[in-house]
């Protein structure tokens, strides 16, 4: 029941980053933005979620963990039911902050309680059962967010989320508990640290989010968040290392289990962020499938990872973890590969076979990086460790939300240019195509004058999509490069045999 319980709240606050980004296009028409302003919707609960991720372990030590975990609840359902009212662009930006910092702390906290929980012979299967949520989540997400959108309309995306919560309240009423060694009470409030961090992540957020929209540092705005994000976080990384009670506890970073295990999740964050970019992407703008098919695209993905990883839980206590990061990886790699190679002509049948084989090989990185990571931290500093272990983990996804989008966004004008050159009213190819467009316009009943116009507009049409696909791919060999060059971290993780108990220290 406690698995369940926390689970649930992870689940809702992860799949709520997701849910969202299909509705997008029916909110600008309800809010009367355009395309780069509606994008703030996403962007506003981002920052606020983040921080609070990090943020977790300061606060269940001022107020308790189990009040913390009914109060984010509390937070995010009402921030839930306000964002589903909202009438004006500005109210959906702040329904969407506080839904954020709801959602924030639920994520870093349901880790800590799962790990605490049971003992070390099932550490494997419980963070098996904590990655359904936070792994599954994101795919599930547009599936759900599709289908409300289409047959309901976008309010609904929040109002779903508010009698599920109330449930997941009364669950960590009941079943959630605080354990006698955690620590209560700050003596003095780190307000330095608090507003540090709040500048640092919030910059960091904008120009990740931004940055590809405004042609990076050719923009003002980019060039001086980035600049106030890097002295902000070097402000940040010094001063909380001399801090008595810091508000992230970077001093954990000296394990090397934590470090190693951190630093794995976020290359592997930006990897497969990247994919959940770049498949409803290619769906939609150049398969042209709807926002509940474009959803539906990574289906087999979720429904490999709810198949595969109780098998990994418990494998976890069988084989070397190392052994399963690099089957993991191994597994990924093939599916990066798979999807470097397809073509216009694909469709559902030809994407299958690469997202069933990413969602095998994930659980075997996500559920062994994150019990190998805490694997050897004290039981006093499990909420502290998880928010920075979940904090790179969620940067590396934004990242990899932002390379992906420029590396989409510059391939396409690279290929684009690349093709034009070897286009020509001499060349063969392009004088059949000509032809054939001709007669099928004619048989259209397109007047004479109109004709070169739209056969021109034809082939340029034509031109864009095959340079979009060239993106595509080149992004897929790209993610595919960077899941192989973490290997030689995987010779830095521990041994299975080397892997302590919970709590020994």
């Amino acid at each position: 029941m406690v698995a369940g319980t926390v689970v649930f709240g992870a689940f809702m606050a992860v799949m709520d980053m997701s849910v969202v980004n299909v509705a997008l296009p029916h909110m600008m028409g309800s809010f009367g933005q355009d395309q780069s302003s509606i994008t703030w919707v996403a962007t506003a609960y981002s920052i606020a979620e983040i921080v609070m991720v990090t943020m977790a372990g300061w606060w269940s030590t001022l107020i308790g963990r189990k009040r913390l975990y009914l109060a984010s609840f509390a937070v995010f359902t009402g921030g839930s039911m306000l964002c589903g009212t909202a009438h004006t662009f500005g109210a959906m930006l702040t329904f969407r902050i506080i839904q954020g910092l709801g959602g924030g702390s639920l994520i870093p906290l349901s880790q800590a309680i799962l790990r605490e929980t049971f003992p070390h012979e099932e550490q494997g299967m419980a963070m098996a059962v904590y990655s359904m949520g936070v792994v599954l989540a994101p795919a599930i997400g547009p599936i759900v967010g599709g289908w409300l959108t289409d047959s309901y309309g976008w309010p609904w995306i929040f109002y779903i989320n508010v009698p599920v919560c109330i449930v997941g309240m009364l669950l960590v009423g009941a079943y959630v508990h605080d354990p006698p060694y955690l620590r209560r009470g700050i003596r003095k409030v780190d307000w330095v640290g608090i507003g540090l961090l709040a500048v640092t992540l919030t910059t960091l957020q904008v120009v990740l989010e931004r940055g590809q929209e405004d042609n990076w540092f050719d923009s003002r705005l980019i060039l001086g968040m980035t600049a106030l994000c890097v002295l902000a976080g070097l402000g940040l990384i010094a001063w909380e290392l001399v801090v008595e009670e810091p508000v992230v506890n970077l001093r954990l970073l000296k394990d090397r289990s934590l470090t190693v295990g951190s630093a794995m999740a976020l290359v592997f964050g930006v990897a497969l962020a990247g994919s959940g970019f770049v498949l409803p992407q290619f769906t939609q703008n150049l398969l042209g499938f709807p926002a509940l098919q474009a959803g539906l695209v990574l289906a087999p993905r979720a429904l490999t990872l709810l198949m595969v990883m109780p098998l990994v839980g418990w494998l976890y206590r069988r084989w070397d973890s190392r052994v399963l990061v690099a089957v993991g990886t191994a597994l990924i790699l093939w599916s990066y590969y798979l999807l470097a190679r397809l073509a216009l002509g694909a469709g559902f049948a030809q994407l299958v076979p690469a997202l069933l084989i990413m969602g095998a090989g994930m659980p075997f990185m996500f559920v062994t990086l994150s019990t190998v990571a805490l694997s050897t931290m004290p039981r006093a500093d499990m909420t502290e460790a998880s928010s920075v272990y979940n904090l790179l983990r969620r940067v590396g996804s934004n990242i990899g939300y932002a390379v992906v989008a420029t590396l989409v966004a510059r391939g396409m004008q690279e290929h684009r240019v690349d093709m034009v050159g070897h286009i020509s009213n001499f060349g063969t190819r392009y004088a059949a195509f000509a032809g054939r467009s001709q007669q099928l316009l004619v048989q259209a009943g397109v007047p004479g004058p109109l004709r070169p116009q739209m056969v021109l507009a034809l082939a340029n049409r034509l031109l864009n999509r095959q340079a979009a696909m060239h993106a595509y791919n080149d992004v897929s060999r790209a993610l595919g490069l960077l899941s192989l060059l973490v290997l030689p971290l995987v010779l830095l993780l521990p041994g299975r045999r080397k892997l302590p108990g919970v709590g020994t220290r």
